[in-house]
């Protein structure tokens, strides 16, 4: 019977790829902009994740997100050092800046500033220099993509120089950091530089790193932290989830995302649908022919579920298959699609959207076939 089933299945070959084609399409457009906008929260948190060395961020208790910062005085690094449970805590600046480079242009970046000391929040993975580049007077290490935007070509020499409000600055190092939400070049510098070349202000310091002692949970020394400095402190995964949450909630991104995978079902299911039906339905003699020589409802369900599996399986192969070769194609092509690739649980998810598809076809298709009247063979 399965063998009869393919041969109907594949006898019509204009549905069949009308079906497999449908299948295919609704499958890449829901994987790839699934993973596109997981892809681009995760931006939102990469600063935050890319800080690997903290176990807890603090903060003014008004910050919601990573990219809203309110400075705090130099005396709460110290009361945070004075709470029970903590290791080391470090100070660490995050804010926005105007480079003008020898040529005469300008460009803002994002300026982050790390300890002195121990370097904590520094970039780990370096393409020119290292991160003892940083301890060097002036220096400056700046992200690849923001080095290739700010003097195109790729290949920024070390030892080039800019200003910082009329500061010289000079490039020691090349490093590859996980892309930000906000493009701008990221600049790395040690937080007594980023204290002498920026203007005068009360409070510099922006966030305040910290370690906890081997043996302290990190959620219990936060809520510890918060109840003696009245700061807020999160662990890392908390915040990077909040920020996470911020743009999903205070942006039109999941909106206009989900529009668009929705959009992708709806096709599909639509396209599947109603091909899978029309192919049915022009085949209702030669079911009757089967049922008329005794074939039963269950083996005609297991003839349709098979041509709907293997429409399935080879429309979804197909359809990951070019949503894959898309992030790969794509992922040195530019830097704004730095970071993104398909995600397994995408995959997963797809399947399933793709199983109710066809599932739901099935069940409208098959319908007609449970009442067909086997003597309809007979008639003219």
């Amino acid at each position: 019977m399965l063998e009869i089933a393919l041969k109907m299945l594949l006898g019509d070959r204009a549905k069949y790829l009308g079906l497999v084609f449908g299948i295919a399409f609704s499958t890449l457009l829901m994987s790839q902009q699934v993973s596109i906008f997981i892809g681009l929260m995760t931006r939102t948190a990469n600063q935050v994740l890319d800080v690997t060395e903290a176990d807890l961020w603090v903060m003014d208790p008004r910050v919601s997100y990573s990219d809203e910062v309110e400075a705090l005085p130099d005396m709460d690094l110290y009361r945070v050092r004075g709470v029970a449970g903590v290791s080391w805590a470090v100070p660490y600046y995050k804010g926005l800046a105007i480079l003008r480079t020898k040529e005469g242009l300008l460009n803002q970046i994002s300026l982050v500033g790390v300890d002195d000391a121990t370097l904590v929040g520094a970039p780990r993975k370096w393409l020119k220099g290292s991160v003892e580049s940083l301890k060097r007077p002036n220096a400056m290490v700046l992200d690849v993509q923001g080095a290739d935007f700010i003097w195109p070509g790729g290949n920024v020499e070390l030892g080039r120089t800019a200003e910082i409000n009329d500061r010289r600055v000079v490039v020691e190092g090349i490093a590859d950091v996980s892309p930000p939400f906000i493009t701008f070049p990221i600049a790395y510098m040690r937080y007594s530089e980023i204290r002498r070349i920026l203007p005068p202000q009360r409070n510099m310091m922006s966030f305040v790193l910290v370690k906890a002692e081997p043996g302290v949970d990190p959620v219990a020394l936060a809520q510890r932290i918060t109840a003696q400095t009245g700061l807020q402190a999160l662990t890392w995964n908390d915040f990077a989830w909040r920020s996470v949450k911020y743009y999903l909630t205070r942006t039109g991104i999941p909106v206009n995302f989900g529009i668009t995978v929705v959009l992708g079902f709806l096709v599909g299911a639509a396209i599947t649908g109603q091909t899978f039906y029309i192919f049915v339905i022009e085949n209702l003699k030669q079911f009757g022919a089967l049922k008329a020589i005794g074939t039963t409802n269950s083996q005609i369900l297991g003839m349709v579920v098979t041509q709907a599996v293997v429409v399935g399986a080879i429309g979804f192969g197909m359809g990951i298959g070019g949503s894959a070769l898309f992030f790969t194609v794509t992922a040195g092509l530019t830097p704004a699609l730095e970071g993104f690739r398909l995600y397994a649980e995408v995959i997963l998810g797809t399947a399933f959207a793709v199983a109710v598809i066809l599932l739901t076809s099935c069940v409208a298709s098959v319908r007609r076939v449970f009442t067909l009247d086997p003597a309809i063979v007979f008639r003219g």
